[in-house]
């Protein structure tokens, strides 16, 4: 198929998005395919939920603000923009993590892997849960494991292996911030599924994690970090991503309203005869069609199921509820703080029923976002089942979010700015049996929409290293079968 011209629509422009425009070309090109690729965002910037704020010298996340060093996948990508030496570490003094109980703050505990205890002496000391909930805990070791891979939800699992006040206490506060999900609602398969084989393979999910478990840590030049973030913040990525896709036409201020299939189309293979008539047409808001062969959808799932409801069964998307979240950043004056922090910040269990559900001590975590002499701190607020305090006006929500650190921190002083973000409908909350439904999604579109394919935070995992895996593996795997397509002469022999 060497020479053969294929045109490309995709569908959003976040980092999924960007990621499937620049692997696309990679993958397309090195099967011999010259991919002529049109991006569509609806918005009037590119980069979806990643925005980075520069401020009287602080660098301020207005979306996510790390990614997991560990998934390699992003690192990876810096590499090939040739933005990789601009990768930073946390504060390697800044390595405790501590949990709100009863009002006070507690370092969690060393050996805590995904909020499961791997060291026994940490956990029987920490005060986070009573003597009962060690004991309880400690129970794991003895009841007997559930063989069955069928899915159940995260909270389930927890709470059946180490007791309700470790669920509550610890991985809730942990996990379910992750998600700002439920964590008895949200699905194991699709979150955290080590848990299960585990739980199978070691008939212990503590001695499991213990025997079973990687360094949570990477290193990066000299320095370990769990976490990694750019120098100029994360919106560099998605900078590099449209300086390099130069030759790709990127449209902005115009959504998808409808993927058509063209009267005449041949779905029965993935790859039309050089020259033919593509497949499919991509009608825009405008009106404008946009001609297809191959249609990659990487918008939020509910978006992408009005797409794709005249087609095939979108109740996997439909069944995806998104939280509504906000990140209220604040800077002081560091000669106002009478808090020392030593660590990256606090988590806040829902049973405590704060107005936040977590805060990054963010100039002790990441040294390079404040001046030395501020303090620049990020909190966030709303979850699944609370997410009605997102939507306050900006100063009840400064007031009720102040009324937390000065009860928690001691902090009793004006903020010298207060920079909000709310990010709404932004976190995908996967329902039990979400990874088999979404795989059955795509069986369906593979048979029915060749050549349309579906991915994105709302499918198979909300990290930004997770997002651009989909993206590279799903451009990889589509210029594979292109490639693999012989030519209408080599069957006609």
């Amino acid at each position: 198929m060497t020479g053969t011209a294929r045109k490309v629509v995709i569908i959003g422009g976040g980092l999924s998005g960007l990621s499937a425009a620049f692997y696309a070309r990679k993958y397309y090109r090195e099967a011999g395919i010259q991919p002529d690729i049109i991006l569509v965002e609806k918005d009037k910037c590119l980069g979806g939920k990643i925005e980075t704020l520069h401020r009287d010298g602080f660098v301020i996340e207005k979306g996510p603000d790390s990614f997991l060093a560990r998934k390699t996948v992003m690192s990876e990508l810096a590499q090939e923009l040739e933005i990789d030496h601009e990768l930073v570490t946390t504060n390697p003094n800044a390595k405790k993590t501590y949990i709100l109980q009863r009002g006070k703050l507690h370092p969690m505990p060393a050996g805590l892997v995904l909020g499961i205890p791997t060291e026994l002496k940490p956990f029987l000391k920490s005060g986070l849960v009573t003597f009962g909930g060690k004991m309880r805990a400690m129970l794991d070791y003895i009841i007997p494991p559930r063989r069955s891979t069928e899915d159940e939800s995260l909270g389930e699992l927890i709470e059946r292996r180490l007791g309700t006040e470790v669920l509550e206490n610890m991985t809730e506060p942990l996990l379910a911030g992750i998600y700002a999900g439920d964590m008895r609602k949200i699905s194991l398969q699709a979150t955290f599924p080590q848990f299960g084989e585990a739980e199978r393979r070691y008939g212990s999910l503590i001695r499991g994690m213990t025997l079973g478990r990687k360094p949570a840590e990477t290193h990066t030049g000299t320095q370990k970090s769990a976490f990694l973030t750019f120098r100029k913040g994360l919106q560099s990525i998605v900078h590099a991503l449209i300086h390099e896709l130069h030759d790709v036409e990127q449209r902005t201020g115009t959504g998808a309203a409808a993927i058509n299939i063209r009267g005449g189309a041949d779905l029965a293979s993935p790859a039309p005869e050089s020259g033919g008539s593509p497949r499919y047409e991509v009608v825009l808001d405008n009106g404008e069609r946009l001609p297809a062969d191959d249609v990659y959808v990487t918008v939020q799932n509910f978006a992408a199921a009005g797409l794709l409801r005249p087609h095939a069964d979108v109740s996997p998307l439909d069944d995806v509820n998104y939280v509504s979240v906000a990140n209220v950043v604040m800077a002081f004056a560091k000669k106002d703080i009478v808090t020392e922090y030593d660590g990256s910040g606090f988590l806040v269990p829902r049973k405590e029923g704060r107005n936040i559900t977590a805060c990054t001590w963010t100039s002790t975590k990441w040294l390079h976002t404040s001046p030395d002499d501020r303090v620049l701190l990020r909190c966030y607020v709303g979850r699944s089942g609370d997410e009605q305090n997102v939507e306050l006006p900006d100063e009840a929500l400064t007031e009720l979010v102040l009324k937390d650190l000065k009860e928690i921190m001691g902090i009793a002083v004006r903020p010298i700015f207060t920079e909000i973000t709310r990010l709404k409908h932004s976190m995908p909350q996967y329902p039990v049996g979400h990874p088999a439904r979404i795989a059955g999604l795509r069986s369906e579109l593979g048979r029915k929409l060749p050549g349309v394919y579906a991915f994105g935070a709302g499918y198979d995992g909300i990290g930004m290293p997770d997002c651009i895996k989909q993206a590279k593996l799903t451009a990889e795997s589509a210029a594979g079968l292109l490639k693999r397509t012989p030519e209408p002469e080599a069957v006609l022999k």
